[in-house]
């Protein structure tokens, strides 16, 4: 929305600074502007309220207009009714599929019997959705309900219409004849089928339309079973190709563990490490029994030797021979027995009998001889014990050595019981392999054999025959094509009626103004200013039509036609006249209102920006939105970025650059990188115009390389002083020098402007 300067009231000193002065005016001049002036005043008001939305306005042309919304309404209303009477209904059936994964727990492995089955992810769900939607299974189904014979699914049969054969010439649509019968069923089978997975659940939806119903739920019930014929088949597939590559395997293996068990034995036999008992090698058997019989061997040495040393005791110190060898011995039974029978008759003689009778003395010797008698077999028996004795040391010995050379044997075959050990296993680990795939082998066997091999689904919902019609849905599409038809119809009369408001208009001064005016009354065309525009899609002000030519005292071309002159000679220069440097010897303000006024003229039709290189006027930032901006100088110090220092002109979309925040340094705007700034902001606008002022200490390479200069001369200045400071400029290094006749000049005047474009 566009505001005056005069409307705002709080930036007056901009417009006074952007009025010219006038000059002394007459008695008859003053008196013809007063007669001028409310007519000038109330053109200015009516162009100020133009910029305003008037809903009233828009009211009253919608309501003007009302055929251009009434008409087209109810044309569309009667065009969708009658299409969507014409066109074919279809009717929807759907069955549902539910996808558990169960199993026949028979069938399984016996390894995975006992583990419970992982319910099943979305990602696989979605999965089954694609393998309904398959070619395959789409062939399959087109092949048993006979789809191909159709019209419905095979337009060609009942023949094209004109019209779709102009779409598909014009490439609109696709020309049937250009596909096989099969893409063209194929194509009208996918347009009419639907499948989807409910969602947070494992059910997959089958939707399937056609214009007869009994066949859409047909259709759809063939899909399901088909569905699920496709799982039972891969599965069995599956059974069958695993059963002969097992097969195979098997055979394969068998040979293997033939040839490993055979490199066993062959090798067991070539290094006599044949196994006896217990699963142990026949050397070690052997060695064990020998250890055993050395054992024995020493036990029985140790028994004689300690059985003889006892009875030599015994012999040595006179006591009675008790021993069990002495007593057991045959040799020593009948002795023995004698012995005791005659000391029983001693002891009976000796009752009766004295000692020194005969009798007792015969039987006395009897008993010395038997004792005799008994010590010679005991010392005899003694002998014999330690003869065993010696015999048992013999016997240690040798089977000590027999054990060192069976020690020696088994240590030389430790090597060989390696190497047999390794074929055993490799052996024994073919045959578990064996053994491992004919187990497989009968599972995918049997699994073969099964005329029905369970799927991972089951049909939950099968389809049956509707009677309501899923296509077209009559009363929302009628519905949406009248308000959309409405809504479009109005929104074409408020976008006309709101361009006539905001385009944008020139003031002129109205007939009954201009019969207030006397003929003969000189009046002096006003000085223009430019107003605040808040509006930046539009040109923010337009060029205004000049005053009558009667009422134009002298016919002078004004300081704005000048401007605006320069200008339409830029444009035509084209790419040769993007950098443009506006300097002078004026005063710093007048050479920026030249500036901006040169500027807001190109940012009619381009990209503009102005950058402040003087700082000698305060118009920049008091026409700038944001005034209080950083500038070149805060860029130079690294305190803001290009985005900071840009900033938007009130009265146009023109932009703007300031030199610095008040009090910056200008010796910053001699530095290199200033020249940087400026060739960055050539990349990004059309035009980039630099305001030097009197460019008293600025770099001449910032100012000249690759720039046309437009001059603001002081009004003091002669013709010759001017051709020469042309001359003095061209000869620095400007490529094009322009100097303005007239500057734009700050003016204190209160009334109300002219209006010119910006």
């Amino acid at each position: 929305m566009r505001l005056a300067f005069w409307r705002a009231g709080k930036d007056k000193a901009v417009v006074e600074r952007a009025v010219s002065k006038p000059k002394a005016e007459t008695a008859p001049e003053v008196e013809a502007k007063d007669e001028v002036k409310p007519a000038r005043v109330a053109t200015t008001q009516a162009q100020g309220e133009s910029g305003d939305i008037d809903l009233h306005a828009l009211g009253a042309a919608l309501g003007r207009k009302r055929r251009w919304i009434i008409v087209p309404t109810v044309l569309a209303l009667v065009a969708s009714v009658a299409v969507v009477n014409l066109v074919t209904p279809r009717y929807k059936s759907e069955t549902r599929i539910l996808i558990d994964g169960r199993e026949n727990v028979f069938l399984r492995p016996n390894s995975d019997r006992t583990e419970e089955r992982q319910a099943l992810d979305p990602e696989a769900v979605t999965s089954q959705v694609q393998l309904v939607l398959s070619r395959d299974l789409a062939r399959e189904i087109i092949k048993k309900n006979k789809l191909a014979e159709r019209p419905e699914f095979d337009p060609v049969l009942q023949g094209v219409s004109p019209l779709k054969s102009l779409a598909a010439m014009i490439g609109i649509g696709r020309d049937p004849f250009s596909m096989t019968p099969e893409e063209r069923v194929l194509d009208a089978y996918y347009d009419r089928l639907q499948a989807y997975a409910v969602d947070k659940s494992r059910v997959i939806v089958v939707e399937f339309q056609s214009a007869d119903p009994d066949l859409a739920a047909r259709v759809a019930n063939s899909i399901a079973d088909g569905y699920l014929v496709l799982q039972q088949n891969v599965r069995q597939d599956q059974a069958k190709n695993a059963s002969q590559w097992l097969s195979g395997e098997i055979d394969s293996l068998r040979k293997k563990v033939s040839e490993a068990e055979a490199r066993v034995e062959d090798f067991r036999s070539k290094s006599s490490l044949f196994v006896g008992t217990n699963n142990t090698t026949l050397s070690n058997q052997q060695m064990g029994e020998v250890n055993t019989q050395l054992n024995n061997a020493r036990s029985m040495k140790a028994d004689a030797e300690s059985k003889a040393r006892l009875i030599r005791e015994m012999l040595q110190s006179g006591k009675p021979i008790e021993s069990s060898e002495v007593l057991n011995s045959e040799s020593m039974r009948t002795p023995s027995q004698q012995r005791v029978a005659l000391r029983a008759q001693l002891a009976e003689q000796s009752s009766t009998l004295l000692g020194n009778h005969p009798r007792i003395k015969e039987l006395k010797a009897q008993l010395a001889d038997l004792d005799t008698q008994i010590r010679d077999e005991a010392a005899k028996i003694a002998r014999s014990l330690e003869n065993d004795a010696r015999f048992a040391n013999g016997r240690v010995q040798e089977l000590t050595l027999s054990l060192e050379q069976l020690k020696k044997q088994a240590t030389s075959t430790n090597g060989q019981d390696v190497q047999l050990r390794a074929l055993e296993r490799e052996a024994k680990s073919q045959r578990d392999l064996l053994e491992t795939y004919l187990a497989k082998y009968r599972e995918a066997n049997t699994r073969e054999t099964i005329d029905t091999a369970p799927t991972d689904g089951r049909i939950i919902s099968r389809a049956i025959v509707s009677n309501t019609p899923a296509y077209p849905k009559k009363l929302p599409i009628v519905l949406i094509v009248t308000i959309a038809t409405l809504l479009l119809s109005s929104g074409v009369v408020v976008t006309g009626e709101l361009l006539r408001q905001t385009a944008p208009r020139a003031v002129a001064v109205s007939a009954p103004a201009q019969a207030q005016v006397p003929p003969q009354a000189p009046v002096r065309q006003e000085p223009a200013v430019l107003p605040v525009v808040e509006h930046i899609d539009y040109p923010a002000m337009a060029e205004p039509a000049p005053l009558q030519p009667e009422m134009i005292a002298d016919a002078d071309v004004t300081e704005f036609d000048e401007i605006e002159r320069v200008a339409e000679r830029v444009r035509a220069a084209g790419p040769l006249a993007k950098k443009i440097t506006v300097l002078g010897t004026a005063s710093g303000e007048a050479i920026t209102l030249s500036a901006l006024t040169l500027a807001r003229h190109l940012a009619r039709e381009a990209r503009v920006v102005v950058v402040d290189l003087a700082a000698s006027s305060p118009t920049i930032a008091a026409v700038s939105v944001d005034a209080s901006s950083p500038g070149l100088a805060e860029l130079m110090q690294g305190e803001a970025s290009f985005a900071q220092v840009i900033t938007r002109d009130k009265l146009s979309r023109l932009h703007l650059v300031m030199a610095g925040r008040p009090g910056f340094d200008r010796s910053l705007l001699q530095s290199p990188r200033v020249t940087l700034g400026v060739d960055a902001l050539l990349r990004a606008y059309d035009y980039v115009l630099l305001d030097a002022g009197s460019a008293s200490d600025l770099p001449a390479e910032l100012l000249t390389t690759n720039a046309r200069a437009v001059v603001v001369p002081d009004a003091s200045m002669t013709p010759d002083a001017r051709t020469l400071m042309c001359e003095q400029l061209s000869a620095v290094g400007f490529s094009e020098v322009t100097m303005l006749l007239k500057p734009v000049q700050p003016s204190n005047a209160v009334e109300a402007p002219r209006v010119v474009a910006a």
